[in-house]
């Protein structure tokens, strides 16, 4: 004789308690800016890197007495060097943007203080600065607006 056993499907249903708080759409909006911050950065890197015989024709009309070799290959190395360090700069925001919308405030802090140097550096050089870096740097004030809107505030305030 078989012996049928009998299966029933049983459901567990789990419910866990994350004590995670939606950050306000003024947090979102900010973090949205500084992802924006981060692109054109990249961007304005990206036409640094386009402007080489701009760059070379500099070198030679400040009266260098550098061969031409010298001239494309200083050129190429200030081109490599700038549009590295935007990059860098750029993930550290992007990273920094993240702890944002987490509710971290020593990170809207530091954001604070990149945007100023971002929009300082606007004004260092003769006119060096590209569209992409006005947007950017455009983006990442008003994102800096955004963070300390009252309700950016009281986010901040819950989450300390």
């Amino acid at each position: 004789m078989v012996q049928r056993l009998q299966v029933r499907p049983t459901v567990v249903i789990m419910t866990t308690a994350t004590g995670r708080t939606t950050p306000p759409s003024t947090v979102i909006a900010a973090f949205m800016g500084f992802l924006v911050s981060c692109v054109f950065a990249v961007t304005s890197a990206g036409v640094l890197v386009g402007t080489h015989d701009d760059l070379v024709e500099a070198l030679r009309s400040s009266g260098t007495s550098m061969t031409e070799e010298q001239l494309q290959s200083a050129a190429t190395f200030t081109q490599v060097l700038v549009a590295s360090i935007a990059v860098v700069i750029a993930l550290v925001q992007l990273w920094l943007a993240f702890k944002l919308r987490s509710g971290r405030n020593w990170a809207r802090i530091l954001l604070t203080v990149f945007t100023v140097f971002q929009i300082g550096s606007l004004f260092i050089g003769q006119g060096a600065a590209t569209l992409p870096a006005y947007g950017g740097a455009l983006v990442a004030a008003l994102a800096v607006v955004a963070s300390y809107l009252p309700a950016s505030n009281a986010y901040f305030a819950k989450r300390a």
